[in-house]
């Protein structure tokens, strides 16, 4: 969501806002839109008496405008109220993501028109009309709000104009697309990419039942039902001669995956949960909550600019056949900041612009690295342990670094171990990370004891960057954060207080240790 103004970014956004026509629904407007919609259909008719050409998205955006109601703060409660449904888009001009979505809602909004859905679309510049946009419920941008009745729901459906037509023809009365011509099926298939077919001898029975009720529950997959083979394989080409069928349909190589569980909806939506993605998922802004909601806790991510993914392609999509519904693949553009950045900040890997293969367990919360090239053998065997459960989860870690001359030793990921559980040593950590405001004062503390401390033999001073490293026996949430380490019992280290004074911190120490060889240098 937006929270934020930019200044120039959405200048044209914001300039096509303005000259876009507002009309009204309720009241004296209703005429006027009557008229609107009356040149749509005029205008329909000469596409189809010319050929049925395609609109341009130039021309989709236009008849969008005059079909989505504009809401202010003199018709807002009238609309939401006087409808029995309305989808609305609240918007804020300078936002990104209002602009972002902005084109699919027009597109969905045509499209919603010519299926004659009972639903009224509207948009509402929030950020123009704060005391409506309370009034809908709206508290970021862009939101998404479905009224029946005047009773809002959230949205919950994808972000693509056929995600938002999907989800809105379900909500309001048309869960499954019964198909009863050749014509209509073929029509169908131009429309959809990806859909759950159903093949059903009538349209009723516990089956069918079975089948609605999975539609009515799932909200980015498009169902359609057919009481005819020809019909059926017109859609699903391979089906076999049945009466009773359910099959997925999608866009790609893996194009067609026959249903053979109960016909159940519970069964129903776990097949297409586990099927409706592609082999190989690309991440975009629009599908990311869909993808990040998957039933499939495995998943492995690819992170590659557009030339190095192409390469790859053919190798993760014959493992991913092979692996399908246990692990989803997905494609991260690694040159798009906003969605690859965040997955590779966890992997301590932010600044990489190489090929990274990664894994995470969302189940478990762990997280893997493929440490070795991505090759077809590499990255079948790390897959194959990702399913077996035999892959060490992945702790980040900065290079190690050279405490030869230091008096506060710098731990890393991978010294964790051998500097901290593993010496025969007390130690004294500092736990720290770059963006705490109270750390440099614990900080300046912890090399004033070191220096205090300075002749002895059995304490270690020490400090570790927690944004940057990861250890599974390092737990900790607050920062900074004084964790003391006896020799003789590093499992259970002694939390120190970072508000203490550091004559206090030195009697603590001197409480829990015997410390050898001291050596007092300076006074505290």
């Amino acid at each position: 969501m937006c929270t934020r103004k930019p200044t120039l970014t959405f200048i044209f956004f914001l300039l096509t806002l303005l000259l876009t026509p507002k009309f009204n629904v309720a009241g004296e407007g209703e005429d006027e839109l009557e008229e609107l919609l009356a040149v749509d259909e005029e205008v329909e008719r000469e596409i189809a008496e010319g050929g049925g050409e395609k609109l341009s998205e130039a021309e989709v955006l236009s008849k969008a405008q005059r079909i989505v109601v504009e809401l202010n703060n003199d018709n807002t409660e009238r609309v939401v109220n006087g409808n029995e449904f309305v989808l609305v888009l609240g918007y804020a001009p300078w936002c990104p993501r209002s602009a972002e979505l902005m084109p699919h809602f027009a597109e969905s909004a045509t499209s919603l028109k010519e299926l004659g859905a009972p639903l009224l679309m509207a948009k509402i510049d929030a950020d123009r009309y704060p005391k409506s946009a309370s009034f809908l419920g709206i508290k970021g941008f862009p939101t998404l709000l479905l009224f029946l009745n005047g009773t809002s729901q959230p949205y919950s459906g994808g972000f693509t104009a056929d995600d938002i037509v999907i989800w809105a023809r379900k909500k309001t009365g048309a869960p499954v697309v019964r198909i009863s011509s050749v014509a209509e099926a073929e029509g169908f298939l131009r429309k959809y990419q990806t859909f759950l077919v159903g093949l059903f001898e009538k349209f009723e029975g516990p089956d069918y039942e079975e089948f609605v009720n999975a539609a009515k529950f799932d909200n980015e997959t498009q169902f359609v039902a057919v009481s005819q083979l020809e019909l059926a394989q017109v859609l699903y080409p391979d089906i076999k001669l049945t009466d009773h069928f359910i099959g997925i349909v999608k866009s790609e190589p893996e194009r067609y995956t026959a249903y053979d569980g109960a016909f159940t909806m519970n069964k129903i939506l776990e097949f297409v949960d586990h099927n409706k993605f592609p082999l190989v998922t690309k991440l975009t802004e629009m599908n990311s909550i869909s993808v990040y909601s998957s039933p499939i806790k495995l998943q492995v991510l690819v992170f590659a600019n557009s030339d190095d993914f192409k390469n790859l392609l053919n190798t993760l999509q014959d493992v991913a056949r092979t692996l399908k519904s246990k692990i989803m693949f997905i494609y991260v553009d690694i040159d798009d900041e906003n969605l690859a950045k965040p997955f590779l900040t966890l992997l301590g890997l932010e600044e990489s612009k190489n090929t990274v293969v990664a894994a995470f367990d969302n189940g478990m919360s762990s997280k893997y690295l493929l440490e070795s090239k991505p090759t077809q053998s590499n990255i079948e065997e790390f897959c194959n342990n990702l399913v077996r459960g035999s892959l060490s989860p992945y702790f980040k870690s900065q290079p190690i670094p050279d405490n030869t001359e230091a008096s506060v030793h710098v731990i890393v990921g991978k010294t964790f171990d051998d500097e901290i559980l593993r010496s025969e040593k007390d130690v004294l950590l500092e736990v720290f990370t770059p963006w705490c405001m109270n750390c440099e004062a614990t900080s300046k503390q912890v090399e004033k004891l070191a220096k205090h401390y300075k002749g002895s033999s059995n304490l270690i001073f020490a400090r570790i960057d927690a944004s940057a490293n990861e250890h599974p026996k390092l737990e900790v949430n607050d920062y900074p954060t004084l964790l003391l380490f006896r020799a003789n019992e590093k499992a259970n280290p002694i939390k120190l207080s970072t508000k203490s004074s550091l004559k206090e911190l030195a009697a603590s120490i001197n409480k829990y240790l015997k410390v050898k060889n001291q050596v007092v240098k300076d006074e505290l």
